[in-house]
């Protein structure tokens, strides 16, 4: 299944690849599952044109913009086949390891092939870095194995994707739950490459803000960071005024300084606002679990939706 988003000028060569990777595997049947998730150009139209030259192409089509996680789940809750595999319709994901993926799980014993990048050429520095850092911490506080520099593009037996179904949470953090159901899977390593055409949907602030969803739905650490915080300032603030209270009645110095007093209000300020941060994400994500809303909302289809 590919998700996608305004990526009309990738699908046609997409399709193209894809084809070429079918033509070496031809004792396997493969069909193509578009996720277009609701996208504002012409990306539905293109996918409709090959659908209508090539019956083995389908199409799920979104009401509006959900999000790629929505698009992945709507992608493998309907694919119908042995084997699902996970795939950007941008080239970044090298289509040419689908034959390798496919061995590992029918000859090799795995429930899953996952993928890795071992270069980030291409990235700006800054963005590289707090990746990093992001998969770094991310396997500090947390118990679910995230590889640094794993992708979404993965390849799943019937077993491995009926138990990510069972997730059927509404904040979606697939490379969280993909290492959270745990099994038996091979890791494949590439080097990064560029889109061949267009721009990345992925600004700064997007991941910035898809990090801290992973962070949140895969672990409690924040939570007990600023409990420890909370402790740690009221033993700073207990100290320090039992030593104003003795230098008082010792050496009858004057308490004075306003301004460290201030510096001292605003940074106790500072962490109370934190820890109610954190505590806001989480409540706000059980806000949204009770809703009980739908993942996603389906506008046109040309596969029976389950």
């Amino acid at each position: 299944m590919v998700p996608c988003f305004n990526e009309q000028d990738s699908v046609k060569i997409f399709y193209d690849e894809i084809f070429r990777i079918k033509t070496k595997i031809p004792e396997t049947e493969i069909d193509i599952l578009f996720i277009d998730d609701g996208s504002l150009d012409n990306t539905l139209g293109v996918i409709k044109g090959i659908a209508e030259m090539d019956n083995t192409v389908h199409y799920i089509s979104f009401s509006r913009n959900f999000g790629k996680e929505a698009a992945i789940y709507a992608g493998i809750k309907n694919a119908k086949g042995d084997f699902v595999a996970v795939i950007d319709a941008d080239l970044q994901d090298p289509p040419q390891l689908l034959p390798e993926m496919l061995q590992a799980v029918t000859e090799e014993g795995y429930d899953s092939v996952a993928t890795r990048r071992v270069t980030r050429e291409g990235e700006p520095p800054i963005r590289s870095f707090f990746a990093r850092l992001f998969y770094r911490l991310m396997n500090k506080i947390s118990k679910t194995d995230i590889v640094d520099g794993a992708r979404d593009y993965r390849l799943m037996n019937r077993k491995f994707v009926n138990a990510v179904l069972k997730l059927g949470e509404y904040n979606r953090f697939s490379k969280g739950l993909f290492g959270w159901v745990g099994f038996k899977t091979k890791w494949i390593e590439f080097k990064n490459s560029q889109r061949y055409v267009g721009e990345t949907k992925w600004s700064f602030w997007k991941l910035f803000k898809y990090s801290i969803e992973g962070i949140v739905a895969f672990s409690t650490a924040p939570l007990v960071v600023s409990s420890l915080a909370g402790i740690i300032a009221c033993l700073v603030s207990l100290f320090s005024t039992i030593f104003i209270i003795v230098r008082k009645l010792i050496f009858g110095d004057p308490v004075m300084g306003w301004a460290s007093t201030i510096s001292v209000i605003l940074f106790i300020g500072g962490i109370q606002l934190m820890c109610i941060g954190i505590l806001g994400q989480y409540l706000a994500k059980a806000y949204l679990e009770t809703k009980k809303r739908p993942i996603y909302i389906i506008d046109q289809s040309d596969v029976e939706s389950e």
